[in-house]
């Protein structure tokens, strides 16, 4: 007995000292700070530093060339050290209400903020956030209203021989009920996976929001992973814990749009949807917006609504696949099956705004019906966020 009294004081001075650790792990600085007005205050504590810089998107973009061609990137902006090893920058201005990410850069050197334990993962980038409320910001907030369930979970897909990770959202009420719901199928963009539009999109802060007020109604909201070379997201599959990459095979030469089937067919033999046309929405963004253009001509019969946030239109002239074949009979036999909403919402800036400025003619000269949404700014995930919160009421009405 007394042995085993030892062994369980031994237990818990082993447990105090690793929380100690974790305590006395972190810093004591406050950052980002908000402050009344509703400026931001970032330190960081670097007493070796020779110069400290934030980056981040509530700072002025600057424009560079990429691998698509020109695209902005956020600006710098210099910390000015104020005390012994602490470095300070307060922006000159408010910030209007948003969900903002941000970093350090350390004598050339790219980090994160050690005050700040909230990261979001963007492909191989980690980036610090925070949330400045007011406006419809606030329904990106974890607010006191009935709350949804998000559920991983994987499905066989016969058509890539795979067992693949998928996303599912179910509004609150559907663990205890009895009543069908209608299905948005919500797709990422490239180098994001089947939690992208969970941690950088907000989706189920969107949903349970829109719904409590009364702006939306009920939905199932599936979120897969379009690189249909891939079982699931970096590290949560059976390849471990490797380093994510951009440009993945098996994204945008008609394997996704061919396999998807798989998906709603577990979908509706799992969950009480409205298995119709009526009761099915398809949207996504850059890459998802490809895929849903060409999943949705592909087959004409499964959506009546479709939603292109800053959409890549055309394949690779290298690509060929029967996928991307006919598009114009396609999408006119699409058409003729009259779809109750086809959105299409871009930035100003984006890099891909005369490519779906050329698209949009292409439906004006073809009497094809669709709504129109323009926002400033580029191809970033303040306008996807925007872009969620404008089509999801309209869904299903």
């Amino acid at each position: 007995m007394k042995k085993q009294t030892i062994l369980a004081v031994l237990l818990v001075l082993s447990v105090a000292s690793f929380a100690q650790q974790a305590i006395w792990g972190g810093q004591n600085t406050s950052s980002p700070q908000i402050n009344a007005n509703n400026t931001v205050t970032f330190r960081l504590n670097a007493p070796k530093a020779s110069v400290v810089q934030v980056t981040g998107d509530f700072l002025p973009t600057q424009q560079v060339d990429g691998q698509f061609g020109k695209h902005d990137v956020p600006g710098t902006v210099d910390l000015v050290k104020v005390s012994d090893g602490v470095w300070e920058y307060t922006t000159p201005e408010a910030l209007k209400p948003e969900l903002y990410s941000y970093s350090f850069i350390v004598d050339g050197f790219k980090t994160t903020d050690p005050s700040n334990v909230y990261l979001i993962r963007d492909v191989a980038s980690l980036t610090n956030i925070f949330l400045m409320g007011g406006g419809r910001a606030d329904l990106y907030k974890v607010t006191n209203v009935p709350h949804g369930t998000l559920a991983r979970r994987w499905y066989q897909s016969p058509t890539l021989n795979m067992t693949r990770r998928i996303s599912i959202y179910t509004p609150a009420g559907y663990e205890t009920g009895k009543k069908q719901y209608p299905v948005l199928y919500l797709l990422h963009g490239m180098g994001g996976d089947e939690e992208a539009w969970i941690a950088l999109g907000r989706t189920v802060q969107i949903l349970d929001n829109l719904i409590a007020q009364g702006k939306a109604k009920q939905m199932i909201v599936v979120m897969p992973n379009g690189n249909a070379a891939q079982e699931a997201a970096p590290g949560e599959s059976a390849l471990g814990l490797y380093k994510p990459t951009f440009q993945l095979p098996k994204t945008m030469e008609g394997t996704m749009e061919t396999s998807f089937p798989d998906v709603v067919k577990f979908v509706e033999s799992n969950y009480r949807t409205v298995n119709a046309k009526s009761g099915r929405a398809i949207a996504g963004l850059s890459m998802g917006g490809f895929h849903s253009l060409h999943i949705s001509k592909q087959y004409p019969d499964l959506f009546d609504y479709v939603g292109l946030f800053s959409a890549a239109i055309n394949p690779d002239k290298a690509v060929k696949s029967p996928i991307y074949d006919d598009r114009d009979a396609k999408l006119k036999t699409q058409f003729s099956k009259n779809p109750k909403l086809y959105w299409i919402a871009i930035g100003k800036a984006d890099f891909l705004y005369k490519e779906n400025e050329a698209y949009r003619k292409l439906l004006d000269n073809g009497g094809y019906k669709y709504t129109y949404y323009e926002t400033e700014e580029g191809h970033i995930w303040k306008n996807w966020r925007i872009y969620l919160t404008e089509y999801v009421p309209m869904l299903f009405k």
